[in-house]
């Protein structure tokens, strides 16, 4: 006689579903069962037995224990979506499941370290804004004086975000447009910043960061109800591109050190700037070096090289990476606090993605990890202590 899942999370079924773009119709197929019963497991309207949440497991790639994990209460702050005009809703709802999961991730390690203290500039909403060249240079601007980086190339921008606050995370959304999306969390009181792994280059991923943090510091109050105005929507992205471009390239520098706005004179400055060419054009006609006949020309040219699928240095520029998650599980197992097996149990999401999320080397959490001859520290020189810091500490 089968036992009924007593504890069973039905709303663990329905984010399990999500994260691999299942639909309840596909599912219930795939379970062999009927819609009306998939949707009385999510709901709670009735609990399925114990050979049945095995079976979901085994269907859905994760751990069985997964389902029988609290939800924790969604934030209510609208999620800041790249091309969420363009982007399949099922692409978007994996991605908010991982997004979740990272929640959970960073609840988990609030257990045992301090994050560094948010610190990030906060800007007045306004739509009369909109379109002000004033604004989007004065944001940038302030940006970067409250962080106090020097003029020029912007250094690494997530090691920025990260050290200022902002939890960063990188997962495949597998869908074209969607590049990022962000969130300003109520519930930790921090924004995090989830980045597309699928294609983009290094440049792409700086400017996609700080598209988001744009986002972070002037709309994090805007309502969702407002982005649901598809004019609306497409004002904000518009501002937070254009404020995201003067912070990569501000106006004094890069003007400074561009010889002629021409294909070649930009690709000239790419590495050093670590901002495309497609970039530049944008920022050229920002700032008005080029009018609207030159900026049709250098996009013909453009698209005549080929470069709309791909530009020059694209392959030798390294992307920029987080740090602050993967070096919190890595000291946890480092100095003995939680071994992998621990963190596996107390994490009970599919490993390759709890890896994904928190950028470890895959197999690190499942043993499965190439090992890599190292050095041993002699005794001598080893230090002793009871406390964990993965920031150090300021004076």
């Amino acid at each position: 006689m089968s036992v009924i899942a007593q504890g069973f999370v039905g709303a663990r079924l329905t984010e399990a579903r999500m994260a691999l773009g299942l639909s309840a119709t596909v599912f219930a197929d795939l379970a062999d069962l009927s819609v009306q019963s998939v949707s009385k497991y999510e709901n709670d309207r009735q609990t399925p037995k114990l050979d049945g949440v095995h079976r979901f497991a085994s269907i859905l790639k994760v751990p069985y224990d997964y389902f029988f994990r609290p939800v924790a209460p969604k934030d209510d702050k609208p999620i800041f979506w790249r091309a969420r005009l363009s982007a399949p809703p099922t692409a978007r709802d994996r991605a908010e499941v991982r997004l979740e999961w990272m929640k959970e991730l960073v609840d988990y390690l609030a257990s045992y370290f301090d994050l560094p203290v948010l610190n990030v500039p906060r800007f007045d909403f306004s739509e009369e804004n909109f379109g002000s060249s004033d604004f989007i240079e004065r944001v940038a601007t302030e940006i970067r004086e409250f962080w106090d980086i020097r003029p020029g190339p912007m250094p690494d921008t997530i090691e920025q975000l990260e050290t200022n606050g902002v939890l960063v995370s990188r997962i495949h959304v597998r869908a074209d447009k969607l590049d990022a999306f962000s969130q300003w969390s109520d519930r930790f009181n921090v924004p995090f910043v989830m980045l597309s792994r699928d294609k983009a280059s290094a440049c792409r991923q700086r400017f996609d960061v700080l598209h988001e943090l744009v986002h972070i510091a002037c709309h994090a109050n805007v309502s969702q109800k407002r982005l649901n105005d598809r004019a609306f929507y497409k004002a904000v992205e518009k501002q937070a591109d254009q404020i995201a471009s003067a912070m990569l390239m501000p106006e004094a520098e890069f003007i400074g050190e561009l010889y002629a706005p021409s294909l070649d004179g930009f690709l000239t400055l790419k590495e050093r700037w670590g901002a495309s060419v497609a970039a530049m054009i944008m920022r050229s006609k920002q700032l008005d070096l080029i009018d609207d006949d030159d900026a049709r020309r250098l996009w013909i040219n453009y698209n005549r090289r080929g470069w709309r699928n791909g530009e020059p240095l694209d392959g030798k520029l390294e992307k920029e990476e987080p740090h602050l998650i993967r070096r919190s599980f890595e000291l946890l197992i480092e100095e003995g606090v939680q071994s992998t097996s621990q963190i596996v149990k107390a994490l009970p999401f599919p490993t390759a993605d709890l890896e994904e999320l928190a950028d470890l080397e895959p197999g690190t959490l499942s043993g499965q990890a190439q090992s890599r001859a190292a050095p041993v520290l002699k005794d001598e020189f080893r230090q002793d202590s009871n406390v964990v810091s993965i920031f150090g500490s300021k004076d």
